[in-house]
């Protein structure tokens, strides 16, 4: 965990993103604080105010699951978000550690996907494995290894993400998410607190404690070669190996969309090719690469050995990511 007192700083976070209007209380003028005050919150929630200090302080640890409830209410909080809470109050944690380890049969699903970019994002949201699409729809970072790195310490991003900010946020919170089910995990903890040294915007960002758990979007990319890019995302978690999600960007046939996958597959064709692999036209060429070496722990600089045909880098999700 973060701090002793995780749920007061994340009932603290949340108590000051909403404002006074949005849960129909009067303004009341000046205020020397942003979004409810504690009483507020308290009158709200149908509790005391002075319980509501001591939860939010740490002083009370045992909240029922009645008392969370109304505090999700009166904090206006979405399934996501009042789940988190839940774990929080209530201390239910799961027990499994996160996996970073791609199993075979899953790299033999990405195999059959040639036509659209996957790839399987672990809790850190560290890039595990991906197939020759989404390698060739990620080209333009320095490196294709985690997510977050890639959105906040990459200056590429804010010319490949069309929505930065929104980008951004979604990341964070995916991230906030993977915390939320893995607590304990000394991977996001290093993700983190590495992001937090290098970006004042991810710091800012994470302080906020928004949930979102990686589900399905609309997507909007701006892509070298091909150009602009609309296309629909599904985050499909792998029951198998917890924190794992295999992520596909799809489009509907005959749209933009649709064609600029068809450039994009003939752009990873080409690609491959280029690297000198003796069987760039076969259909194995487009075989997804296991990024993932668990017995590296060099993952967030790069590698310097010989690139695999159908790699431009591998990595390890075990590194740092200061520097």
């Amino acid at each position: 965990m973060e701090s002793e007192n995780e749920l007061g700083a994340y009932l603290r976070a949340r108590r000051a993103a909403v404002s006074p209007g949005d849960a129909g209380l009067p303004d009341g003028g000046s205020r020397r604080v942003p979004g409810l005050r504690r009483d507020e919150v308290a009158l709200l929630a149908g509790v005391s105010t002075d319980y509501y200090i001591r939860l939010e302080q740490g002083r009370e640890r045992h909240p029922s699951e009645q008392v969370l409830r109304a505090i999700a209410g009166a904090l206006r909080l979405d399934d996501a978000a009042a789940a988190h809470l839940f774990r929080l109050g209530l201390s239910v944690f799961g027990t499994a550690a996160a996996a970073t380890t791609v199993a075979p049969e899953l790299l033999r699903l990405m195999d059959g996907m040639r036509d659209v970019p996957a790839f399987v994002i672990g809790a850190a949201q560290d890039v595990l494995a991906a197939n020759a699409m989404a390698r060739e729809l990620y080209d333009g970072f320095a490196r294709y290894d985690n997510l977050l790195r890639m959105i906040f310490l990459d200056p590429y991003a804010r010319e490949f993400y069309a929505d930065w900010d929104r980008a951004a946020r979604i990341a964070v919170g995916n991230l906030r998410a993977s915390a939320s089910q893995f607590p304990y995990d000394e991977r996001i903890e290093r993700v983190v607190g590495g992001l937090s040294l290098r970006s004042p915007a991810f710091a800012g960002l994470w302080a906020r404690y928004e949930v979102r758990p990686r589900t399905h979007e609309d997507k909007h990319f701006r892509h070298p070669r091909v150009g602009e890019l609309r296309l629909h995302f599904e985050a499909l978690a792998v029951t198998s190996a917890p924190g794992q999600h295999l992520s596909v960007y799809s489009a509907e046939p005959g749209s933009a969309g649709a064609n600029s996958l068809v450039l994009l597959r003939r752009l990873s064709k080409q690609a491959t090719s280029d690297s000198g692999d003796p069987d760039a036209d076969s259909e194995d060429a487009d075989e997804p690469v296991d990024q993932h070496d668990p017995d590296s722990t060099d993952g967030m600089h790069g590698t310097d050995g010989p690139e695999t045909p159908t790699a431009r880098s591998i990595t390890s999700a075990e590194g740092d990511i200061r520097s």
